[in-house]
């Protein structure tokens, strides 16, 4: 039995999320793991190396801007000609999105953020992260062919050598598909690197106290190379854009270095930072849930804390 991935890319690279989407779907599928790819840089990212995809098919499309119907025609079009056991997406706003309108046009059943995926007659016996990443559900999928994508950073992506055959092909849009469309991009205020790349990540809850106190935040950050996040009661303050939120609802982030100030440690806000490898929580409250997850923790005021460290870094880098 053969599977689909729908790959998303950035730059004429695969996305991190769809790589591993496909590392799943060569452990369920025991035949080839074909790719479909659409929007700008797609024959570039195809061309790229897929890790293991035997056939890379590019969507030629009148708009190169993302179009969640026109995408999910793309994916129809392609389960029809090759009647996949298994389709698959990263688990990330456009892949669930996509195979969203997937499951509606086929009238089937889509699980979405699994862990991992097993084949069974009727469709497939399928994990995945429920409750904001606070449980695990077991659950029986039924339906031909089984629609699910990804939880992010779950299924470490493992890259297989050599490149996909890449076909073009035109999907038959229908009127209105391209009705939903990405008009503009704009890019984060300060730019820099962005969170879903960071090797570190410095996040600021409601314990930062003010937009003006996010300067300690910031130092920290820049002295280290990584970028600023927050929790979501940052962003509901107004302290801090929507796009700098870490956590369900907000961006899920997989760091080297997490660190954590005033953040008391939400379900929702664990849920987008349990990817990163080690966690540091500062919180002046001892009993914050979040020292339960952390690696390494510092009770103590962050504003007393944070231009401490920031000040040993600099000096452990004079000459």
């Amino acid at each position: 039995m053969d599977a689909l991935v729908l790959i998303e890319h950035d730059g004429g690279e695969a996305d991190d999320g769809s790589l591993q989407a496909v590392t799943l779907a060569r452990a369920y599928a025991d035949g080839a793991v074909h790719a479909v790819l659409v929007g700008a840089g797609a024959a570039q990212a195809a061309a790229g190396g897929l890790g293991g995809v035997a056939t890379a098919f590019v969507a030629t499309l009148e708009a190169d801007a993302f179009a969640p119907d026109a995408w999910a025609c793309a994916v129809c079009e392609l389960i029809g000609r090759l009647s996949p056991a298994v389709v698959l997406a990263a688990g990330s706003d456009r892949g669930n999105d996509v195979m969203a309108r997937v499951a509606a046009r086929l009238d089937l059943p889509l699980a979405a953020n699994c862990t991992a995926a097993d084949p069974t007659e009727s469709g497939a016996a399928v994990m995945r992260v429920r409750w904001g990443g606070s449980l695990l559900e077991e659950a029986a999928l039924v339906g031909s062919p089984v629609l699910a994508t990804t939880a992010l950073h779950a299924v470490a992506a493992a890259p297989r050598e050599g490149s996909a055959s890449v076909e073009h092909f035109a999907p038959a849009l229908e009127a209105g598909d391209l009705a939903v469309l990405v008009t503009e991009h704009v890019d984060a205020a300060g730019g820099g690197v962005s969170l879903t790349d960071a090797d570190v990540v410095v996040s600021g809850g409601r314990g930062v106290g003010s937009t003006e106190a996010f300067a300690v935040v910031e130092e920290l950050a820049q002295l280290l190379g990584g970028a600023v996040g927050c929790s979501r009661a940052v962003t509901m303050a107004g302290w801090r854009p929507h796009s700098d939120q870490v956590g369900q609802t907000g961006t899920k982030i997989a760091p080297e270095l997490y660190i954590a100030c005033g953040i008391s440690g939400a379900t929702q806000h664990m849920a987008g930072c349990k990817g990163a490898k080690h966690l540091l929580a500062i919180n002046a409250d001892a009993e914050a849930p979040i020292f339960a997850s952390a690696d390494y923790a510092v009770i103590g005021d962050l504003h007393e804390v944070l231009p401490a460290v920031s000040e040993a870094i600099r000096k452990a880098r004079q000459p």
